[in-house]
């Protein structure tokens, strides 16, 4: 009995022993554990947990591990701000070259859409031109306007007053009878004469041309009346 006071229960001697001895953790043991609370970490984010809820924050004998799920939570959230602010960026840039397309569209069908009105009020003017620059003839050895050829003056005055931007050159040509020298000189009367016609209806003189061709350019080479009526005419040129 004289021993009973220093008796320890056997079980508590060997935990205390156990306890004492317990040999200290390997690097390689640190490392996993690291690991282990690393990957917990990241999970713990993806499940939506906040940075505070560290289960091991207060585990003294293994800051390893609270450190390394930490690590894990930050590594996790730092990847995720990264890809959301690729796919921000990326929506951007898409959206900027969707924009910039779009304008480049908008731009390309506003161009051709000018190019078709300016072709098709192209046409129309060249049609209109086409209908009243027709020739207009003279009298053997003349210059002055018929009186039937008045009425073509007047439709290319009507066009000339149409098309502001129009110009034309009025050309005088002779048949071939004569010298060269005394066609020229006749030739320029006639053009003169068509000229000081048009004027008289009220178009500026500045956007006409004249100029004389004598007998250079018939338009039929047969010697008789049918072909130097023919001839004997004033041609208008748009310039």
């Amino acid at each position: 009995m004289r021993y009973g006071t220093y008796l320890v229960p056997a079980a508590v001697v060997l935990t205390l022993g156990s306890l004492a001895c317990k040999p200290p953790k390997t690097a390689e043991q640190i490392k996993q554990e690291t690991q282990a609370a690393f990957n917990e970490g990241v999970q713990a984010f993806k499940d939506g947990k906040a940075r505070e809820t560290n289960p091991y924050v207060n585990d003294k004998e293994n800051p390893h591990k609270m450190q390394g799920w930490y690590d894990g939570w930050d590594k996790a959230k730092a990847d995720k701000d990264a890809a959301d602010k690729a796919a921000a960026d990326k929506a951007a840039a898409d959206k900027a070259a969707a924009d910039a397309k779009a304008a480049a569209d908008r731009a390309a069908a506003e161009e051709a859409a000018r190019k078709a009105a300016e072709a098709e009020k192209a046409a129309a003017f060249k049609a209109a031109a086409a209908k009243v620059l027709v020739n207009i003839h003279f009298d053997y050895d003349k210059s002055e306007i018929k009186e039937k050829d008045r009425a073509i003056l007047q439709g290319i005055a009507d066009f000339m007053k149409a098309y502001p931007a129009a110009k034309v050159e009025i050309e005088g040509h002779c048949d071939e009878r004569g010298t060269n020298e005394y066609n020229l000189a006749l030739g320029n009367k006639r053009a003169a004469a068509a000229l000081a016609y048009l004027k008289t209806l009220g178009v500026d003189e500045a956007r006409f041309t004249t100029i004389s061709y004598g007998k250079e350019k018939p338009l039929c080479t047969e010697a008789k009346e049918a072909c130097w009526s023919q001839n004997r005419r004033g041609e208008f040129k748009l310039k």
